[in-house]
């Protein structure tokens, strides 16, 4: 192994074509010959450049529609020999192998082809076999070869050896081979997720989850954490694929809690509606006849931890809204999209994030989701269940008006998103109350209560929004206790799962209490 490694020759076989031809142009005026396949070396060829065929340097034409081409001793010969071990020299001398000093390898699109739906066999002909398995050789054998595999790093490349008169450093190839070997575990990764997926495998022996990098934070949920961002290449629209347009970078913080925010507003999709998020939780969800009515309506449930929050909008931002959002500190907003009036609004508070994705998540759509523990991690099915009306069972003597179900559902599709125990108050589309991630569930309706009743004093009025209010509660109540504290708060009608053993009591003491209830038959914890 050597600090400097001369390049000579590069095998260039790339799917991705961004940059090819500017890169093929550079390596050839710094000396270096190419060698290429297929329409890597056609694309090469157009532009006018000199290049060798893989076939001519393996004796065998390629073959089998493509699949075999680069799966050759004179390919892997020339990537993995030791070029200071004499017994390789040899070989390499014997067999007329040529070294490769450069390899540049980008994969066939397996990601993009899975994302656009295509079909089992269509799939598996885009599995690439003899990239990674060049990427692979080239990377272990660092010490000699220089392996690219990103067109982002083609400008590095080239600095790097005008800075080393043609040659590359060690240390320049320790990076790219680690940059290599994340790039065939990411590949190896999605083929196999997919393929469990394909062949109904829920949970496979072997599980790997693979990202690439989008942002170095400047630290975690505290300042003495580490962080990093990381996307997964689904394009979901949100804060991993959303254009930021102003605003310093987002914190580690910023970014889960304005992904808790704009998933939690995707819920609406029949009309203008805003979620408030603080801390990972909802302060204030609710729906309007505008964005602006929306957000005033969301912002007066709990107006004091709506401060230096994050605003998620189901519908592009407007000019009004954005104007009244300035009212007081926000961290982020996020939304559809934003008029340029709205930005122009946004550009005088150059601490406030706007952030716009160009559509909405659906929220029905399936994925898996994962949580590091001890020694492990857990893995499980995405949250997408839904309960529409037909599913909702009353239970009570007294059924909900249809006004009263329009505002249970609506709870219940916020409780989805309020960490457990979770009770959310709703009255005419706007959440009025909210308890979250309380060990009990009688202190998630207290806490809720007690909240409504502070924004009753501060807004002056006569009685808490809670009184007439719906109630969402994210499983079952295991005892009459935590209804009776919703009772006693206002509520005059309940959704919750049902399920609990002494469901028979909870309901005689709703009936009891004139309320109203309907049982879903599905819970939300969310821890």
């Amino acid at each position: 192994m050597t600090d400097l490694a001369p390049l000579k020759r590069a095998l260039l076989s790339v799917s991705d074509k961004t940059g090819l031809i500017e890169l093929g142009r550079a390596l050839v005026d710094r000396g270096v010959d190419l060698v290429s396949t297929g329409g890597t070396a056609k694309a090469l060829r157009e532009a006018g450049l000199a290049v060798r065929d893989v076939s001519d340097l393996t004796g065998f034409p390629e073959m089998m529609d493509g699949r075999v081409k680069t799966l050759h001793p004179m390919v892997h010969g020339g990537l993995l020999a030791l070029r200071d071990d004499a017994g390789h020299v040899g070989s390499m001398t014997e067999h007329g192998i040529e070294a490769i000093d450069l390899l540049v390898v980008n994969l066939y699109p397996f990601e993009a082809t899975v994302a656009r739906g295509a079909d089992y066999e269509t799939t598996i002909e885009n599995i690439d076999i003899g990239g990674p398995a060049m990427i692979r050789a080239a990377a272990k054998n660092h010490g000699f070869v220089s392996v690219v595999t990103d067109p982002e790093d083609y400008a590095a490349l080239l600095a790097e050896m005008d800075a080393n008169g043609g040659q590359t450093r060690l240390a320049f190839r320790q990076r790219l081979a680690q940059t290599a070997y994340a790039r065939t575990g990411a590949y190896d990764a999605a083929v196999s997720t997919w393929m469990a997926k394909a062949i109904g495998e829920a949970a496979p022996r072997r599980r790997v989850f693979a990202g690439t990098l989008a942002q170095t934070l400047r630290y975690g949920e505290n300042p003495h954490q580490t962080a990093a961002f990381y996307t997964d290449g689904s394009n979901r629209p949100g804060v991993a694929t959303a254009m930021q347009h102003q605003g310093k970078e987002l914190s580690y913080n910023n970014i889960n809690d304005t992904d808790a925010a704009f998933e939690l507003v995707a819920e609406f999709t029949d009309g203008p509606a805003c979620a408030i998020i603080k801390h990972a939780n909802p302060c204030g969800v609710a729906r309007g006849k505008t964005l602006l009515e929306a957000y005033k309506a969301a912002f007066d449930c709990d107006r004091t931890s709506a401060f230096g929050g994050i605003v998620a909008l189901n519908q592009p931002l407007d000019a009004a809204t954005a104007q009244e959002i300035t009212g007081i500190f926000t961290e982020v907003v996020i939304a559809p999209g934003a008029s340029d009036e709205a930005k122009a609004i946004f550009a005088a508070k150059k601490n406030l994030r706007l952030l716009t994705t160009e559509g909405l998540p659906n929220v029905r759509d399936g994925g898996l989701t994962f949580r590091q523990v001890a020694g492990g991690f857990l893995v499980q099915d995405k949250d997408n269940g839904f309960v529409g009306m037909d599913d909702l069972k009353v239970v009570t003597k007294k059924a909900p008006t249809a006004e009263q179900m329009t505002d249970l559902l609506f709870a219940w599709k916020i409780a989805k998103h309020v960490k457990s125990n979770a009770i959310v108050y709703v009255k005419d589309g706007a959440t009025v109350g909210v308890g979250a991630g309380q060990m009990s569930r009688v202190d998630s309706a207290l806490i809720a209560a007690k909240k409504a009743e502070r924004m009753a004093e501060a807004l002056g009025l006569p009685q808490p929004l809670t009184i007439g209010s719906a109630v969402a509660s994210d499983a079952f109540f295991p005892f009459p206790d935590g209804l009776m504290e919703a009772a006693a708060a206002g509520a005059t009608c309940v959704i919750q799962p049902g399920g609990s053993m002494r469901d028979d009591e909870v309901i005689a003491a709703a009936d009891a209490a004139g309320l109203a209830m309907v049982f879903t038959g599905m819970r939300h914890f969310r821890h």
